[in-house]
């Protein structure tokens, strides 16, 4: 269990030491974590370094604790230097897949707040809040404009509302290192698919295939059913499980090849 390998250990120290210095303020997360593309946050350095940033001593365990069980045996099965190659290629490809789905997201929540500014109703603030804020806020207010449609100050009120949970989805950002401990995750159900495992959660035992394809599954649902206030960059997670098989099977190929 305490056998790890060179590279794990390089990058589970990384993380920790970037955390570590990135909670105690040495330097604004916002400026490395993954904006959208249009936001004015927005440097091509977060392609980067955003997958060595977290949000939370939570989210910092759960990656390097995947990290530490699964990356070790796939580094001797590869070798430091591929490991670390797949490691760097399904973090960004997972950021891509994210970047993409995440445009088109903001890209209807734009739609849905021009709509709703252009033709404001106690209605369809509501439904707009309910579709893209998580707090409260939305259902005490929207009682008082209901009972008063037409007072300008909470048309004008509802408007800066509408417009803020935009501007605040559009400059939110993605950080972590989950893309890649998915690529990971899918590795290890790939090139052992049989070995069994034993999860904290259910002390049974499991075929890595199954596990990956059961996570993979739940992550798909959740992905599509995303609900306010889900932080969670559900579709970097398969991002990351899709570009890992991408990637394993084009070496496989060449691989088969050189032989």
């Amino acid at each position: 269990m305490f056998n790890i390998t060179p590279m794990v250990r390089n990058l589970l120290i990384i993380n920790v030491v970037v955390f570590i210095l990135q909670a105690n303020g040495v330097f604004d997360y916002r400026s490395f974590a993954l904006h959208h593309f249009g936001s004015d946050y927005f440097q091509p350095v977060q392609i980067f370094t955003h997958m060595f940033l977290h949000g939370g001593w939570a989210h910092l365990f759960s990656n390097m604790f995947s990290l530490f069980i699964f990356g070790p045996l796939l580094e001797r099965f590869w070798g430091s230097q591929r490991f670390l190659s797949f490691y760097l290629i399904t973090g960004l490809g997972a950021s891509m897949l994210y970047s993409g789905v995440r445009a088109y997201e903001l890209n209807t929540i734009e739609n849905e707040a021009v709509q709703y500014i252009e033709n404001p109703t106690p209605a369809g603030f509501y439904n707009f809040m309910e579709s893209h804020y998580a707090g409260g806020y939305e259902k005490r207010f929207a009682i008082e404009y209901q009972r008063n449609p037409d007072n300008e100050g909470y048309i004008t009120e509802s408007k800066k509302a509408v417009t803020a949970v935009f501007n605040q989805a559009f400059n939110m950002p993605m950080l972590g290192a989950s893309g890649a401990v998915f690529g990971i995750l899918m590795a290890f159900g790939m090139l052992f698919p049989n070995l069994e495992l034993f999860l904290l959660f259910l002390p049974i035992p499991i075929k890595a295939k199954y596990f990956v394809l059961f996570y993979g599954a739940y992550e798909l649902y959740a992905g599509f059913n995303r609900v306010p206030g889900d932080n969670v960059a559900h579709f970097a997670h398969l991002g990351g499980m899709l570009f890992a098989y991408i990637l394993i099977k084009m070496w496989q190929r060449n691989d088969y090849q050189d032989t």
